[in-house]
């Protein structure tokens, strides 16, 4: 079922989610009591939920490729937030765990998280906010990541269309 505005707007919803992204992150990254980027504050709340979890968890649940889960690791362990240790039951895989100095950046991060999410809702019902979760989760659902999508949504292969 498409939804179409009986008076005929338009709301340009990926021009609005895209920009309020992207103002979102920069203003985030630009607070000087900010130690941490946005992404490597995700990443310190996986932790905070479950230390030593897998990079390739971490990245699924931070919804990044390998590569991107990869680089952010290596960042953040830069800034000795973190620490990588190999896996003991599978050599090849590595886990990731908070540093002491990860934690009280977390602490901050979350001190951080509350404070945009009071300045996100302010203005709104809780009712209002529940429907803006309710269709953000949407779009995950709707445009899941190449690799969660089921055999019988990908697009045929040209073999299969002779």
């Amino acid at each position: 079922m498409r939804n179409k505005p009986a008076d005929g707007r338009h709301h340009r919803l990926i021009y609005l989610l895209s920009v309020a992204q992207r103002r979102l992150q920069r203003w985030m990254a630009a607070r000087p009591e900010n130690e941490v980027t946005p992404a490597q504050a995700g990443l310190l709340f996986i932790l905070g939920k479950q230390d030593g979890v897998l990079m390739g968890e971490a990245g699924a649940a931070l919804d990044m490729g390998p590569a991107g889960i990869s680089g952010l690791v290596d960042r953040t362990e830069a800034a000795r937030l973190i620490e990588r240790r190999a896996d003991r039951e599978d050599g090849r895989a590595w886990r990731i765990w908070l540093t002491p100095k990860g934690r009280t950046a977390l602490a901050q991060a979350k001190d951080g998280a509350a404070e945009v999410n009071a300045a996100l809702t302010d203005g709104f019902t809780a009712a209002e906010i529940d429907i803006v979760a309710r269709w953000l989760t949407s779009i995950q659902d709707k445009f899941p990541r190449p690799s969660e999508t089921r055999p019988s949504e990908t697009r045929p292969s040209d073999e299969s269309k002779e």
